[in-house]
């Protein structure tokens, strides 16, 4: 994982290529000696959760969330809302994991399990990651290519430069990186705003359901399971333990105790706007498509179809949103799989091989002819049959006093993130049986 200034002395002896990142170091340490007086030296904490939720707003949430409005209407926001509250408490352990142990996720794995363990975990997690980006960069290439009426290989190769350099910001530290993600994921923001003010939500519907469990038949439930993977990222609760590990110098327990209350409150919001705009995705593919379009399974046919129902205006920013989703969540991806990578077997490669080497699978997805979107949901479904493994290492991790000292999970945390790790347990576990040809009953209350 980068080591930047705040593990690198000689990086500040580099002001001019460090500035930002050098000021928001100085920021912090004035909120941690007592300067807590103004917001703009608070917000220095910010910034490893707005990173970690742009993998919460990637384009296997567009392909999921667009099949599920637009088939089941807004019947499984109830997953949406779950999904992120279960993300919401991994994303705070993993971030809580790295500002107290000064260690990441997949190197306290390497310290603590068996060696084939340890390579086996890493062999699921380059394949959860090569999933993840298959779905970021084929989505960014997707919406570059129908916004700029350019073929597909020819979007996927300027989503590869794009995202090569978003890559390079952070040579000049992590602040540049994380106001750039920022800057998109704001972007994002905006432009499911406008799409609410142009789509007719039926708000009291869209109330029940979130609420509301229900999974209608066998199909449904496929879906659920693809937000879960699309919404809950077994690399992004990797990443969040390295972007926090080593990010803001502390001396003992109350720094740290500062710098996770900080963190805590970032990721509610982070993750809350993240939610948000998930959500919104269902509503706005349940009021434009459910009604008369439920057939719509494609981002591609999505796009076409809001042309006349919502104006061109709505369907230029839908693909705004998708593209700028791609990019970002496509150079996070690839953060994440050098530090995975680098935590579980102490390798690293030049960050340009690495991109390389994720995006290969998009570029054969596409040559062979395959059908985009489903290849999408496929790998949200991949990455939701890998997140476990992260889950249950970070519950085991977090608990022990002999890693955490006093900053152990409490009984109740414990209950509810093994609680959370159940659930995706079970989900999973349909999603087999379904694969086996086992018939799934309906949750009751279904239809």
């Amino acid at each position: 994982m980068r080591q930047d200034a705040t593990a690198n002395p000689s990086a500040f002896e580099r002001p001019a290529r460090q500035s930002l990142t050098v000021r928001t170091l100085a920021h912090a340490q004035q909120v941690l000696a007592g300067d807590s007086g103004r917001i703009r030296t608070a917000i220095a904490f910010g910034g490893p959760a707005i990173i970690a939720s742009i993998a919460y707003m990637d384009p296997g949430n567009f392909a999921t969330n667009i099949q599920a409005g637009a088939k089941y209407g807004y019947e499984l926001l109830w997953v949406v809302l779950l999904a992120n509250v279960i993300a919401m408490l991994f994303q705070a352990l993993s971030a809580k994991l790295g500002i107290v142990t000064g260690r990441n996720l997949p190197e306290l794995c390497r310290d603590h399990f068996p060696r084939p363990v340890v390579l086996a975990m890493w062999g699921v997690s380059e394949i959860a990651a090569m999933a993840t980006d298959l779905a970021e960069f084929l989505g960014g290439a997707i919406g570059l290519s129908l916004l700029l009426h350019i073929p597909l290989l020819a979007g996927m190769a300027a989503t590869a430069a794009i995202t090569y350099g978003l890559l390079m910001c952070e040579q000049f530290g992590f602040r540049p990186l994380e106001l750039v993600i920022g800057a998109i994921v704001g972007l994002i923001c905006i432009c499911y705003i406008v799409e609410m003010f142009n789509a007719p939500i039926d708000w009291s519907a869209a109330a029940f359901h979130t609420v509301t469990p229900q999974l209608a038949d066998s199909e449904a439930l496929l879906l659920a399971v693809g937000i879960i993977g699309a919404t809950v990222m077994p690399h992004a609760i990797y990443l969040h333990s390295g972007l926090t590990q080593a990010r803001i110098p502390v001396r003992d327990d109350n720094d740290r105790r500062m710098v996770l209350r900080f963190s805590n409150r970032e990721v509610v919001i982070a993750l809350s706007m993240a939610g948000l705009v998930n959500m919104a995705m269902v509503m706005m593919a349940s009021s434009a498509f459910h009604a008369g379009h439920g057939d719509v399974a494609e981002i591609e046919s999505a796009y076409r179809t809001l042309t006349p129902l919502l104006g061109s205006a709505a369907a230029g920013v839908f693909l705004l949103s998708l593209l700028a989703s791609g990019v970002s969540s496509s150079a996070v991806g690839t953060m994440a799989g050098q530090m995975i990578m680098q935590g579980f077997v102490g390798f690293r490669i030049p960050v340009e091989v690495r991109r390389l080497v994720t995006m290969l699978p998009a570029f054969v997805v596409v040559g062979l002819g395959a059908n985009s979107t489903k290849a999408l949901v496929i790998s949200q479904v991949v990455l939701s049959i890998a997140l476990p493994l992260p889950m249950v290492a970070l519950v085991m991790f977090t608990r022990r006093r002999d890693i955490m000292g006093a900053f152990a999970n409490g009984a109740l945390t414990n209950f509810v993130a093994i609680t959370g790790t159940v659930v995706v347990l079970s989900l999973n576990a349909l999603l087999i049986l379904q694969a086996l040809g086992v018939a799934i009953p309906d949750l009751p209350g279904t239809h």
